[in-house]
């Protein structure tokens, strides 16, 4: 599904080589296999195949919409400046119009790889310009009062043991050792090593590290295999909502939202947030900035110095506060 030869020829038959029985809009086709390419071959996630296919959906039928029938590869640059306004527009971000150019311009470059068009129409676009935000995150006392809350939905009568052992155990792994939402799902037990504290974790690209979990992270893991999962075996994911029921994205993102309004903190933060708090915490307490670089999984050191930057506009927040000359 990968090569040339397998996929359908666009509507350019006067190419040497293309017959004239294939299909005149092959988009579709061309699609798939990209999407296909991504997970199979980069071992994208599932998550990140799907933004893409989303994105791309978005853009390729927007082109049709505007009437335009030819090759995809001479798609007038109007066409996408309209695309771009239009989205803008009806509110989407200018961080979401990068990252949907991106996707376009990572599919054309697929297909220019594989010789199904020529050019890459979306090479020479730019969206809007946008400030890169700095990551929010949460402080030590936020924290610390966010994960009392399974605790107190327990004291409460709201919420059953099993129900406050695995929420605990779900947020103390997020914000002890840093892990995405995919990752944190996709965890079982042949990935952690309970005597040493440390988990394996198969982060973006398929790409290997060690975290350590910490100490109470460790204890609440340990408590919930030991109280409600002594049966699963090592290829088994280590929680679930109940037995039988996986972990999804929108079900933790809903039970975060109960602790957040426990803890009367803003119900927009999400689980990579508390990420964030892990990352800038380590580094406003010393660590190195490359040994958190490994923890996170960051192909690249600069994304790891971000969080620096929040240490210090928090630090330049408390001067101004603080400080008479502020």
């Amino acid at each position: 599904m990968d090569t040339a030869n397998d996929l359908p020829r666009g509507p350019e038959d006067s190419r040497p080589g293309v017959s004239d029985a294939t299909p005149a809009l092959p988009e579709a086709q061309w699609l798939a296999a990209f999407l296909a390419f991504l997970e199979d071959e980069r071992q994208a996630s599932r998550y990140t195949v799907r933004n893409y296919a989303h994105s791309l959906r978005d853009i390729l039928g927007f082109i049709r919409v505007e009437g335009y029938a030819g090759p995809l590869e001479d798609v007038p640059e109007r066409v996408v400046m309209s695309y771009l306004v239009e989205r803008q527009r009806a509110g989407l971000s200018r961080r979401t119009l990068h990252l949907r150019l991106s996707a376009a311009r990572s599919f054309f470059d697929y297909l220019r790889r594989r010789r199904l068009v020529q050019r890459n129409p979306f090479n020479r676009l730019s969206a809007p310009k946008f400030r890169q935000p700095l990551p929010r995150f949460c402080t030590e006392k936020q924290m610390a009062e966010f994960l009392e809350g399974p605790a107190k939905l327990f004291e409460m009568g709201e919420a059953t043991r099993f129900e406050a052992i695995r929420d605990q155990t779900i947020f103390e792994l997020f914000y002890g050792a840093g892990l995405r939402i995919s990752e944190l799902i996709a965890l079982t037990y042949g990935q952690v090593d309970f005597q040493r504290g440390l988990a394996r974790i198969r982060g973006k690209g398929q790409k290997d590290r060690l975290c350590p979990l910490g100490p109470i992270a460790l204890r609440c893991l340990t408590r919930f295999r030991d109280e409600f999962a002594t049966d699963r075996q090592y290829e088994d994911v280590i929680l679930f909502r109940a037995p039988g029921k996986p972990l999804k994205p929108d079900w933790v993102q809903k039970r975060m939202k109960l602790y957040l309004k426990l803890a009367d903190l803003p119900l927009e933060l999400s689980p990579h947030k508390l990420r964030h708090s892990y990352a800038t915490h380590l580094l406003n307490g010393g660590a190195d900035l490359r040994a958190v670089q490994e923890m996170l999984g960051h192909a690249s050191l600069a994304t790891t110095q971000v969080y620096t930057h929040v240490g210090m506009a928090e630090l330049k927040k408390v001067h101004a506060l603080n400080h008479p000359r502020g």
